[in-house]
């Protein structure tokens, strides 16, 4: 680098690469194909894995035969539950066993596995298994579940309750009293698949002294470590997880049982195994998102004024515990730190089915409950006369608000959100000059960057990042990258705070052998979380390479600055040394030790109380507003999405591009929910278990999307952004649904807003 240049760099801009369009660190591996994921990898010695699933959705297990399949010429090992530790453990509530003990509780329910030389013959195995069953009476839904003498999923539930959330903030009874208006009524948001590209898979192999190696598409490398230990009756340390390439996750690849079961093939062989769900697998037995039914009311004063807000919510848990429980809580009171509401109450109940587990999907309780509370906050502004977007920035929250559960708002840009998402989609014009069966609805969210509450025994993170003689850095950390681009802004934080080049920084692929402890990827806290450990080693690495080269140059560390690769003199910005130079001779200098920063992030965040639910649980808190633009045909009841806008306080622009994508792709992801995704369930069977049935956006049903942002310098976040995963699809449903009825005048209330409602709807109206 020229002085002129090393010059020009620092007149030009605070930063050096944040903010800037720079190539996706994996966008050649996987453009090309090259990027290994678990389905890809193969180790010597490698057997097929495959598991015997229940047909029925409950059942008593009378006995199981095995010997045929353990006859049948390359299979190397059959097991049920009496092969296990028969130990009950689960993320949030022991009630999971790696295989069925005396009863199954869902279709899909894992009874038996092999493993064999090869699929065909790990498949006919399981053919082979020969299990006899008594049926039991199940229940479907969670309104039937709890239903005086409804079957008992769980005897230790015998309720079938297994989660009851309860909070209230103010006089909820004495502000419906006063109120102007008081409106409510009841949404169902139904239960969706994540329809990740590349579905669940393990390979596990044992050293034959206890310790298992595990390469999972995992969200949560270091944390399943936890379970999993629980379920085997071994310690943490002797389970190592390795994460290659992620094919997509959105919350579904957390614990999942069949990673334990091809544990026990591994062991139980002495050889690695692998198992991959087919696609079918997935759809029954995965872990789709948590349906749930809404009754709710609000207060307002007639200038538009939030009073109160009632809640009650049921949820299905499905036939045992995943993460439902967290999730459900969420969706309780999550939106209360979007609009300022003094007094608030909410009663939610998470209930076992006979149906699929269910857990965590971009949003996790907060997007169902967004589709409520939007609605419902829309049906009020008509009710009041007043715009809708007026209404919401009435009510937003401003900077430095403390909403009434704890939750400290630093810094807020929801209002300057609405004002440009309406500017934006022309919300003035559109509404002045209305057209037939064309309409224009406005939904917002807020979301966590982090859930102090996930997980009790720690917040934060801590990264790594080593700089070789060659000037080459490589970071290291335990979060997770499932294909959002956390590793692209991870090494453009890392160069930015360590004075490297963008290039020369490579973000190590997890493991939890290697890498620090990391909760993974969860709550939308990969960027600020994690990216402020990953800031803080780059600035230690600095520090350490600013010493070395004041040594070198007998130059006080004051007097000296890295930017891009290049120590400079201050204030004449004079080249004195390459960082690879100053690598080189730190490393040589200590016996071939390579120069490390280490960086670790503890948040202020609080714990929320178990009793009172008071604690400020993520370090930033986001916010945004879309708008859809609809075209409804109201012959046919289709719906086509013309233009849609989306607005995010994102605090910094940190990497445009990926935040460009995760807008669109959340927008997308919304969309399908709102118009056509269903996991259609009869009688406890997913009967559209595939994608030729179950119909996911393609790019015909998608409009164009707008996406713009709100910088609200967050003092709290990485160079002040903050978190945008989850908010990029929690307001689409509503932000839908409120178009629709903008432009034919029906309110659809259950998800998704199908042709069928629609008409349905038309009808009805109609006839009044």
């Amino acid at each position: 680098m020229r002085l002129r240049d090393c010059k020009e760099v620092l007149e030009m801009s605070e930063f050096n690469i944040i903010g800037k369009r720079v190539p996706q660190k994996d966008a050649v591996e996987k453009s090309t194909g090259a990027a290994q994921y678990v389905t890809d990898l193969k180790l010597p010695g490698m057997l097929y894995g495959k598991i015997l699933r229940s047909p029925y959705p409950h059942a008593s297990i009378l006995c199981i035969d095995t010997t045929r399949a353990k006859r049948l010429p390359g299979v190397k090992s059959v097991i049920t539950f009496s092969d296990t530790p028969q130990i009950k453990f689960g993320p949030l509530v022991d009630d999971w066993y790696i295989l069925a003990k005396d009863k199954v509780r869902f279709i899909g329910e894992e009874v038996a596995a092999v493993a064999a030389v090869d699929e065909d013959t790990a498949r006919e195995a399981i053919e082979l298994i020969r299990v006899e069953y008594e049926e039991l009476p199940a229940v479907f839904t969670p309104g039937e579940a709890i239903q005086p003498g409804a079957p008992i999923i769980n005897p230790e539930y015998p309720n079938n309750v297994v989660s009851h959330f309860k909070v209230e903030r103010g006089d909820v009874e004495q502000a419906f009293r006063e109120a102007d208006l008081v409106i409510g009524d009841e949404f169902y948001a139904n239960q969706v698949y994540q329809a990740y590209m590349e579905s669940m898979a393990c390979i596990a192999q044992s050293d034959g002294r206890g310790h298992l190696t595990l390469w999972l598409p995992s969200q949560v490398p270091s944390k399943t470590r936890m379970s999993y230990a629980k379920a085997l009756g071994i310690q943490p340390r002797d389970i190592r997880v390795i994460r290659p390439h992620v094919g997509g996750g959105f919350g579904a690849k957390m614990e999942y049982d069949a990673d334990l079961i091809c544990a026990l093939l591994a062991t139980n062989t002495g050889r690695p195994v692998k198992i991959v769900n087919t696609r079918m697998e997935d759809f029954e037995a995965g872990n789709p998102r948590v349906p749930m039914s809404f009754d709710l009311r609000l207060a307002f004063k007639k200038d538009g004024t939030l009073l109160a807000k009632d809640l009650k919510a049921l949820a299905g848990n499905g036939g045992r515990t995943v993460y439902g429980p967290a999730i459900m809580s969420t969706a309780c009171y999550r939106i209360d730190s979007l609009y300022r509401i003094p007094n608030l109450r909410a009663d939610g109940r998470l209930v076992y089915t006979n149906t699929v587990p269910t857990a965590c999907f971009r949003g996790f309780g907060n997007a169902q409950a967004t589709f409520a509370l939007e609605s419902l906050l829309d049906m009020a502004a008509h009710e009041l006369g007043i715009e809708p977007a007026e209404l919401r920035i009435k009510n937003s929250f401003n900077n430095g608000d403390t909403s009434p559960h704890g939750w400290f708002i630093s810094t807020s840009g929801l209002a300057d959100t609405i004002e440009q998402a309406t500017q934006a989609a022309g919300w003035n014009d559109k509404k002045r000059n209305k057209t037939t069966r064309r309409g224009i609805g406005l939904a917002c969210t807020n979301h966590v960057s982090g859930n102090r509450g996930f997980y009790r025994p720690f917040d934060g993170s801590s990264a790594i990042l080593r700089v070789g003689e060659s000037g080459q850095a490589v970071l290291i950390q335990g979060e997770a990258e499932i294909g959002q681009g956390q590793n692209t802004v991870y090494a453009m934080l890392a160069a930015e705070a360590a004075g490297l080049r963008y290039e020369d920084v490579t973000v190590a692929q997890v493991d939890t052998l290697i890498g620090p402890f990391g909760l993974g990827s969860f709550a939308s806290r990969g960027t600020v979380l994690g990216g402020q450990a990953v800031i803080a080693a780059g600035k230690d690495a600095k520090r350490k390479l600013l010493a070395e080269a004041s040594s070198m140059f007998n130059i006080p560390v004051e007097k000296l600055d890295i930017r891009e690769g290049v120590v400079c003199r201050l204030p004449e910005q004079t080249k004195m040394a390459t960082v690879a130079e100053v690598a080189s001779h730190y490393m040589f200098r200590q016996g071939g030790c390579p120069l490390t920063g280490e960086g670790v992030y503890v948040p202020d965040t609080v714990v929320p109380d178990p009793v009172t639910k008071i604690g400020n649980i993520s370090p930033v808190y986001c916010f945004a507003t879309h708008i859809a633009e609809v075209e409804v045909d109201t012959e046919t009841g289709q719906v086509k999405v013309l233009n849609y806008f989306a607005s995010h306080d994102v605090g910094k622009i940190l990497n445009p591009v990926g935040l460009e994508g995760q807008v669109e792709g959340g927008v997308v992801q919304g969309l399908g929910w709102a118009l056509m995704e269903d996991m259609v369930t009869v009688n406890g069977k997913v009967q559209n278990p595939t994608f030729l049935d179950y119909r996911i956006p393609g790019v015909r049903d998608i409009g164009k999307i707008h996406v713009s942002f709100v910088e609200t310098n967050d003092p709290k976040g990485p160079y002040g952004a903050k978190g945008i995963g989850e908010p990029a699809l929690n307001p689409v449903t509503a932000a839908v649904a409120n178009a629709i009825y903008d432009a034919v005048g029906v309110r659809i209330k259950s998800l998704p807003i199908t042709p069928e409602k629609i008409l349905a709807a038309l009808e009805h109206t109609c006839m009044l």
